[in-house]
């Protein structure tokens, strides 16, 4: 079903985290302290940046995540509402805390995270039930694993179910796939590290990745590859989508404004290969200002960048 038949393009479920993020002139070691800048505390969190990032393109955008009754969990509702995502679906839990996501940019713009998962880990197959007339009314259901793997699971099924798309974005990584969230992918969204992994074939080429990851049952696959743009692999073959070449400030959340670009995309019709195109030029344009959701741009905002 096309998304001007239901009421969303795009529903996420997912993960909503406050970022808590401090720059640094390099990372320390083992058992090394450094100096960073002042604390920069926003709104981030894979599931809550792709829905940020689909609702701030004009994606008719929900969001079903698990936030504390604290400070943390009401930056997220507000950041998620100026973005105009509809928040509705969200569980604001008094016995939890907001998940949390401890961030270190180096001076090349990239990061390492490390994630308390706080009120996440307890979004259960439970709250998807309850969800599911607006699994439904979505055109385009984003997933991805920083919440429990039963509730992804939950979404996922209810999705088939609903006829629902499903995009899944397999990060963090885990040991290997699922083979049933496999099956029902269209696309995989994965990195470079992810699909090494993932794939079995460390040691080959992208192209390999992805027809590695096909043959273990995704629908379609898309590996992003930085600033050199993505690879896709679906039944017609693979595609290259040329990078955008921009001044890299802050790659945090840059792959999940990416794959919240290319949800709305689908969801509004755009073959696969298209809606890569775009969001390439998404992630491009995350990458050229600090934060996750603050970075993430207008279509407005996209006039701006060169054209690959």
């Amino acid at each position: 079903m096309s998304g001007a038949g239901r009421g969303y393009d795009v529903l996420v479920v997912g993960s909503a985290n406050a970022d808590l993020t401090v720059r640094v002139d390099r990372r320390p070691g083992a058992g090394e302290t450094v100096l960073g800048s002042d604390l920069v505390e926003s709104a981030g969190g894979k599931g809550a940046n792709q829905a940020a990032a689909a609702a701030r393109i004009g994606g008719r955008t929900a969001l079903l995540a698990r936030v504390g009754e604290d400070a943390y969990g009401e930056l997220l509702l507000a950041a998620q509402r100026a973005a105009g995502t509809d928040v509705t679906p969200v569980v604001v839990d008094a016995a939890a805390r907001t998940g949390t996501a401890m961030i270190v940019v180096g001076p090349d713009g990239d990061n390492s995270i490390v994630v308390s998962p706080g009120a996440n880990a307890a979004l259960t197959p439970q709250d998807v039930a309850a969800a599911r007339q607006t699994v439904a009314a979505a055109t385009v259901l984003s997933l991805q694993l920083e919440i429990p793997i039963d509730t992804v699971r939950a979404a996922a099924g209810t999705a088939e179910e609903c006829g629902t798309r499903v995009v899944l974005n397999p990060s963090p990584a885990p040991e290997r796939l699922d083979p049933e969230l496999l099956a029902v992918a269209d696309p995989l969204v994965v990195n470079e590290h992810e699909a090494r992994r993932l794939s079995g074939a460390a040691d080959g080429t992208p192209q390999d990745w992805a027809h590695a990851l096909r043959e273990l049952g995704a629908r379609s696959v898309v590996i992003t590859l930085g600033g050199d743009g993505a690879l896709l692999l679906d039944g017609a073959g693979l595609h290259e989508v040329p990078g955008v070449r921009v001044d890299v400030v802050d790659t945090t959340g840059a792959g999940d404004a990416f794959t919240g670009a290319l949800a709305t995309r689908l969801a509004r019709g755009d073959g696969l290969p298209d809606a890569a195109r775009f969001a390439v030029r998404v992630g491009a344009a995350a990458v050229t200002r600090p934060g996750a959701q603050p970075s993430y741009p207008t279509l407005a905002g996209l006039d701006a960048l060169p054209h690959s």
